[in-house]
C-alpha cells in the first residue's frame, strides 16, 4: 500500500531522496575507459597502483585489493590464524559479514555491547567477554566513526589477540590525526557505491605486518604463488628435475595452500583510484551535511543524535538519527513509512546481526547485548551523500522534523 504524506498534504519532496547514492564523474567514467582499451582486465597494473594508492592515503605499508568487503574480513580472518573452535569478538550492531568471517573459518563470534552514545563497540564489553579461546576482536568504525583504538589496542596487546579494524564505513577518517588502516594489526575497506568512494564492489586489508601481508596474498589468489620464498622447494614437493634446479622457470608456481579467487578486476581498481582522487572533497562535503543535521537535530525533541569521540575526525559514511521512542506515540516503522511518504528515503543501519534467525539456530538469544538491542529500536539511516544539494538537505531537514512533530506525544 503507497505511504501517504500527513494528513493527505503534499510531501516535502516532489521526488524521492535515498539514504545514499554514488557520485561518479567524467574522470571515473574516463579511467574506465581506458582499463577497457588496454590489455588487462583483472591482474594487471590497475591493481598495483590501487594498492600503492591506498598505501599512500592511510599511511600503511601493505594494501591488498580484493573482490569485496567480505572477501577482506575473510582474509583478514585467514591471516590471522582464525581456526575451529576459536572466538573472535565483534560488535551486533553492524552487516553480518562483520560476524560471518569468524564463521567461515569456523571459529565463534562473541558479541561485545556497544556504547549507548556512539553506537561502536565498547572496550569494556570486550575485554569482558575475552576467553582463553580468543583469538581476534574485529572492531567496526560504525557510520564512519573511529572506534576507541587506544583502549581497544592496548586490550588486544594485553591479551595476545590479533585486532581487525572493520573500516567498511571510515576510509577517510583520522584517529588522533593518524588515518585508518594504518593503526590496526590489519585494517578492512568496502567499495561498495554507497560507500565514500566505490568500484561498484571491491575491498581491501591494509596491514603493516610483513606476514600477514604474505598469507593476504596467499589466500586472495587460491593459495597459489610464485614467489619462490614461498615455495615448498624439497624433493617430495618439486614436480620434475627442471623445476629442481635453482633458478626456476618463470612459468612455475606452487598452490601452498588452500585460498580462494578474491581477486579484484582492473576496471574496478581504476574507478575506484579514480574515486580516491575526489577523497577529501566528498569527505568535505559529508562533513558539511552533518553539521547542518546536527545543528538541527541535536536539540530536537524527540530525536536522539549520535555522539563522536574527541579523538575521531571522521569521515562519515552514514548519518543516524535515533528516535526517542518515550516521546513519540508511535513506533519506528510508522516513522519509517511516514518519511517515505514525504518522499525522504531512509534505511535502517542494522539489525543486530544475533538477531538474525541463522544465528539463532546457532544458539544465540534475545537480550545478550542490551544497549545494541535498544539503539536498533528507534535508528533511522537518513540521506548523505556528496551529491546533495543544500535544498535536498533542507527537505530531509523539513521532512524529519514534519513527521517527528506530528507523532510526538
Amino acid at each position: 500500500m503507497e505511504e501517504l504524506a500527513i494528513n493527505g498534504g503534499k510531501p516535502v519532496r516532489e521526488t524521492p531522496i535515498y539514504y545514499g547514492h554514488q557520485y561518479i564523474d567524467e574522470d571515473d567514467i574516463q579511467a574506465v575507459v581506458d582499463v577497457l582499451k588496454s590489455d588487462y582486465l583483472t591482474c594487471g597494473p590497475a591493481i598495483v597502483m590501487l594498492e600503492n594508492k591506498l598505501c599512500q592515503i592511510t599511511g600503511a605499508k601493505y594494501a591488498v585489493a580484493v573482490a569485496n568487503g567480505t572477501a577482506a574480513l575473510h582474509a583478514a580472518c585467514y591471516a590471522a590464524g582464525i581456526e575451529a573452535g576459536d572466538e573472535v569478538i565483534t560488535t551486533p550492531l553492524t552487516f553480518a559479514a562483520s560476524a560471518n568471517c569468524a564463521l567461515y573459518m569456523g571459529a565463534k563470534p562473541v558479541f561485545a555491547d556497544v556504547n549507548p552514545d556512539t553506537y561502536n563497540i565498547d572496550p569494556d564489553s570486550i575485554e569482558a567477554h575475552i576467553t582463553e579461546r580468543t583469538r581476534a576482536v574485529v572492531a567496526v568504525d560504525f557510520t564512519g566513526q573511529s572506534v576507541e583504538l587506544d583502549r581497544i589496542r592496548d586490550i588486544c596487546q594485553k591479551h595476545n589477540l590479533i585486532l581487525i579494524e572493520d573500516g567498511a564505513h571510515s576510509l577517510g577518517t583520522l584517529y588522533k590525526g593518524q588515518a585508518v588502516g594504518s593503526i590496526a594489526d590489519m585494517t578492512t575497506f568496502s567499495f561498495h557505491p554507497v560507500k565514500t568512494v566505490t568500484g561498484g564492489e571491491g575491498g581491501a586489508i591494509m596491514t603493516n605486518d610483513d606476514e600477514l601481508y604474505k598469507r593476504l596474498l596467499l589466500f586472495r589468489s587460491h593459495g597459489i604463488t610464485r614467489d619462490q620464498s614461498l615455495m615448498d622447494t624439497s624433493d617430495d614437493y618439486m614436480l620434475d628435475a627442471e623445476a629442481r634446479d635453482d633458478s626456476l622457470g618463470s612459468w612455475y608456481y606452487q598452490q601452498v595452500d588452500l585460498g580462494l579467487n578474491y581477486r579484484m578486476t582492473d576496471i574496478q581498481a581504476a574507478l575506484i583510484t579514480s574515486q580516491l582522487d575526489k577523497l577529501e572533497t566528498f569527505k568535505h562535503r559529508r562533513a558539511e551535511i552533518v553539521n547542518k543535521y546536527n545543528e538541527a537535530f541535536r536539540d530536537f525533541e524527540g530525536i536522539i543524535v549520535q555522539k563522536e569521540i574527541e579523538e575521531s575526525d571522521t569521515a562519515r559514511h552514514l548519518y543516524i538519527i535515533q528516535l526517542d521512542l518515550d516521546k513519540i506515540s508511535v513506533d519506528r516503522r510508522q516513522i519509517f513509512d511516514a518519511l517515505k511518504a514525504e518522499n525522504v528515503c531512509c534505511n535502517v543501519h542494522y539489525i543486530p546481526t544475533y538477531l538474525f534467525p541463522y544465528y539463532q539456530k546457532l544458539g544465540y538469544k534475545r537480550g545478550l547485548c542490551p544497549a545494541a538491542e535498544k539503539i536498533y529500536k528507534g535508528i533511522i539511516s537518513i540521506p548523505l551523500y556528496p551529491a546533495m544539494t543544500d535544498s535536498d538537505v533542507d527537505s530531509v531537514i523539513e521532512g524529519v522534523k514534519k513527521v517527528v512533530n506530528y507523532y510526538r506525544k
